[in-house]
């Protein structure tokens, strides 16, 4: 059994990033140089995000992903790591509260621990 923060790690997280990606460079033109330095990735590790090799099998609603975009518009300012961090989270938190983790996996079990109810 697999706790749902692992989960959240291994396949939550690698999607964010990716849409990320995508937002920043689609959007906004910046390159796949640029997006490594903002998110603190590798160029590699981009070039997987966007073509799909990482984090691509989790698909957001609209309204995760408009999350995401804001997000992204947020990461082109000048935000402290801890900024960085927050803005993650908030992603990370948006997606447990929809209840995706949950639906797309149904022997996930709500964790106590967590708080998952937060």
């Amino acid at each position: 059994m697999k706790p749902p923060c692992e989960i959240m790690v291994q396949k939550i997280l690698p999607a964010i990033r990716a849409e990320l990606a995508r937002v920043l460079i689609v959007e906004y033109d910046c390159t796949q140089q640029k997006v490594a330095d903002i998110l603190g990735l590798s160029r590699a590790a981009v070039s997987q995000y966007v073509s799909e090799k990482r984090g691509a099998e989790i698909d957001f609603s609209d309204e995760t992903k408009e999350v995401i975009r804001v997000f992204a518009t947020e990461l082109l300012g000048d935000l402290s790591t801890k900024e960085k961090v927050k803005g993650m989270c908030t992603a990370c938190k948006f997606v447990r509260k929809s209840g995706w983790l949950y639906k797309s996996d149904p022997g996930v079990e709500y964790c106590a621990i967590c708080g998952d109810d937060e």
